[in-house]
């Protein structure tokens, strides 16, 4: 059996900056330890987001993932553009997180490659 370590690849640590390929990577790995956290407003959420990502709207980021992750848990964040992330990032990290990563291009660039999103009904 350890003939076979090294000859498949694994997912590199956690970036500051990923690109879509690279979460994607880590999501076919099965790599479970990670959470993508999706910080635009609830209604575009609702609308579309990458499959399992959770809404934690921008200005409650750090009051919902203090009850929710752990400082060393890998998390991809992204919002509607390239820095509204990169504002998420700073403040997980400021708030003592520390495997933040920016996932470039968010949303639109998941969705540009097909990737799976998903579409989340209210509750009437």
């Amino acid at each position: 059996m350890s003939a076979f370590l090294g000859l498949i690849p694994t997912p590199g640590p956690i970036q500051p900056q990923s690109r879509v390929y690279d979460l994607k990577a880590r999501l076919d790995w099965g790599e479970p330890a990670l959470t993508i956290v999706d910080v635009r407003d609830r209604q575009d959420f609702n609308a579309c987001h990458i499959t399992g990502a959770v809404s934690i709207p921008l200005d409650n980021l750090v009051a919902q993932s203090g009850s929710n992750f752990e400082v060393d848990r890998d998390i991809y964040v992204y919002g509607e553009t390239d820095d509204e992330t990169a504002i998420a990032a700073t403040t997980l990290r400021d708030a003592g997180y520390t495997h933040v990563s920016e996932l470039r291009g968010g949303l639109a660039a998941w969705k540009a490659v097909s990737y799976p999103v998903e579409v989340t009904t209210p509750a009437a």
